[in-house]
């Protein structure tokens, strides 16, 4: 599926895009909230500034991603690949990240309030200025 097939579909309303490839794909600024990206292949994708609120990303890779500025607010990312994904000032209210790989991920000044970390996997995970789930911040 390319990044234009899966944006007419999200617009005419479907949500599904379950097991999709999009390695590499472009999809900076874009509405996807409330989608299904469960199991999806999203290596190096540049989804900054991307409005996922709510979208299941459970077990999805998105190794490299750049999710700079993205809302992943009460979003699932249980058990999903994010080594060194970019998440600089991410929004993660609420999200689940547990048994996530965020091995050498950029959390820097994300908002990880409310996120539930349980088992994620955080080797050399930068998390300077983040605001963690007990509410302090990780200088």
């Amino acid at each position: 599926m390319s990044v234009d097939d899966l944006l007419k579909r999200y617009q005419t309303g479907e949500r599904n895009f379950k097991g999709i490839n999009l390695i590499g794909g472009y999809l900076n600024g874009v509405n996807l909230s409330g989608a299904s990206l469960k199991g999806a292949s999203l290596s190096e994708v540049d989804l900054s500034k991307a409005n996922l609120v709510g979208v299941d990303l459970t077990e999805a890779s998105l190794v490299r991603a750049n999710l700079t500025g993205a809302n992943l607010t009460e979003a699932n990312l249980s058990g999903a690949n994010l080594h060194e994904a970019k998440l600089t000032g991410a929004i993660l209210d609420g999200a689940v990240l547990k048994m996530a790989d965020l091995i050498d991920a950029d959390f820097t000044a994300a908002n990880l309030e409310g996120a539930n970390l349980y088992g994620a996997h955080m080797m050399g995970t930068l998390l300077q200025g983040a605001i963690m789930p007990d509410g302090k911040i990780n200088n």
